[in-house]
């Protein structure tokens, strides 16, 4: 009860007005009762909702529907102004869930920790008892998941509901909730996790994605990944937005390698405006486009898509990003650039920069990928130990190796062979390869500076409008100091 105490006078004091006591989290539930009456005692003006769920419902309380029924209307007698019932107690207790009814809001609630089944039947279902609004709730394990329950409100304009989807590919729903005619949403406390899976902070909702903010005609943008927890793009895009006062989110889109067929088919109907894409999607993800632009075409990988004139487009503004940075410190045409790498990144860079006329060379770990990518941009290849016998004008370093939480990590494992170094890796934002470099006097490039690059690009072509880069810059080193991968 102390704990519980701790946290929501806590909320309460960062600007907090409706918060939910969960008793059954409690040793003894009634506890929560006398937890309620000393927390209204201090904090009248904010708005509680008791749950007493039961373990069979997936709860905590362990007691029968009519102690649970009690302890419900004890939390109304000490000042809660609404309570959740979950639709199987519900169903056993009709009389009960109307007495409550008389006393304040019933949250008739419904909840699948399996899945998202088809939900009009639910609904069904849960209208049959009469109750202040229905909470329909989920489990997304696709990304079309987030769409289904989100569609309720739409389909039942109404009916008061409240549609979340659990789980990290439901936080498109948890976002979007109340834009889509949810009467709320739900969040954890600022300072301690949440009581169901995927739920984040609501100073996350309020701060980063701007639930208050945006309206019913926002424009949707995202990042779609796996894994997609640690990417800064949310942060860098939607502090962008909020600099240039824009009605738009962007939103982070867990899809595993065999959903991007039902990704698409979220993104139409959501609609997404726009999309961010990396691993493992850069490559796959072009088949599902209409329109491709020839570099990124050439090179086998989009990292950006939009929609304009009902067509999905690509591009590829990982060129941007090392381009950009590296015109500020050499003539690029006829400079010896090595780039180290075989993958996508690599890819990029390697195109990118034999179209701007550098004299290209290839090393890596796989000789077979790097005498193929050599071939594709009539480049050079060299083994790791020949890369570093030569020497160049600049690296391009492409690979994870340094990235957290491997930060001892180096390609190069004596020798440098470059006045100029370039590291992909933005996380930390000084790798090894980058101290190493600066301690030897070297010029060096975070990739920080490709990451905010690429990310203006992208914001160019999401909007149509200049990038606010300086507030970008700002909100990756914010975004990089918090994270942990």
């Amino acid at each position: 009860m102390v704990q519980l105490l701790t946290h929501a006078r806590r909320e309460a004091e960062s600007g907090e007005t409706f918060l939910e006591f969960r008793l059954d989290y409690l040793a003894k539930p009634m506890d929560g009762v006398a937890a309620i009456t000393e927390f209204l005692a201090k904090e009248p003006d904010v708005v509680l909702l008791a749950t007493c769920r039961r373990h069979q419902n997936h709860g905590k309380y362990n007691g029968s529907v009519d102690e649970q029924m009690r302890i419900l209307e004890a939390a109304i007698d000490a000042g809660a102004k609404a309570v959740d019932v979950e639709i199987e107690t519900g169903e056993v207790a009709r009389n009960a869930v109307e007495h409550l009814r008389s006393k304040a809001w019933v949250i008739l609630s419904y909840h699948n920790f399996g899945g998202t089944p088809a939900v009009e039947p639910i609904l069904k279902r849960m209208t049959r008892i009469p109750a202040d609004a229905y909470k329909l709730v989920t489990t997304a394990k696709k990304p079309s998941d987030s769409l289904r329950v989100l569609s309720l409100a739409q389909a039942h304009p109404k009916t008061p509901l409240i549609m979340l989807a659990m789980g990290e590919s439901g936080l498109t729903s948890r976002v979007l909730a109340t834009a889509f005619g949810g009467l709320y949403t739900y969040a954890a406390p600022n300072a301690s996790e949440g009581t169901a899976p995927g739920q984040i902070s609501a100073r996350t909702l309020r701060q980063l994605y701007r639930v208050e903010k945006f309206g019913k005609a926002a424009k949707i943008f995202g990042v779609i990944a796996d894994p997609v927890r640690h990417s800064i793009s949310p942060a860098v895009h939607n502090r962008a937005f909020q600099s240039k006062r824009m009605d738009a989110v962007y939103l982070p889109f867990l899809v595993h390698t065999a959903q991007l067929k039902d990704y698409f088919s979220l993104a139409e109907k959501l609609p997404v405006s726009g999309f961010s894409v990396t691993i493992p999607h850069k490559q796959k993800v072009i088949r599902y486009l209409d329109i491709v632009d020839p570099l990124a075409r050439r090179i086998g990988a989009v990292n950006t898509v939009w929609r304009k004139g009902g067509k999905w487009r690509g591009a590829n503004t990982d060129v941007d990003g090392v381009l950009i940075p590296l015109k500020k410190k050499l003539d690029l045409p006829q400079a010896n650039i090595l780039v180290a790498g075989n993958g996508g990144a690599a890819r990029s860079a390697a195109f990118a920069l034999a179209d701007a006329g550098a004299n290209v060379s290839i090393t890596g770990r796989n000789a077979d990928r790097v005498r193929a990518l050599a071939k594709l941009v009539d480049a050079t290849a060299y083994t790791p130990d020949q890369a570093e016998a030569e020497y160049f004008d600049a690296i391009v370093h492409c690979t994870p190796l340094g990235m957290w939480p491997n930060v001892d990590q180096c390609f190069f494992k004596n020798r440098i062979p470059a006045d100029v170094v370039f590291d992909m890796v933005y996380n930390p934002l000084e790798t090894q390869l980058i101290k190493r470099a600066r301690e030897e006097g070297k010029e060096v490039v975070p990739g920080l500076q490709m990451f905010v690059e690429q990310a203006v690009r992208q914001f160019e072509i999401f909007t149509g409008d200049n990038a606010p880069r300086a507030a970008m810059e700002k909100a990756a080193l914010e975004a990089l100091s918090q994270k942990t991968v």
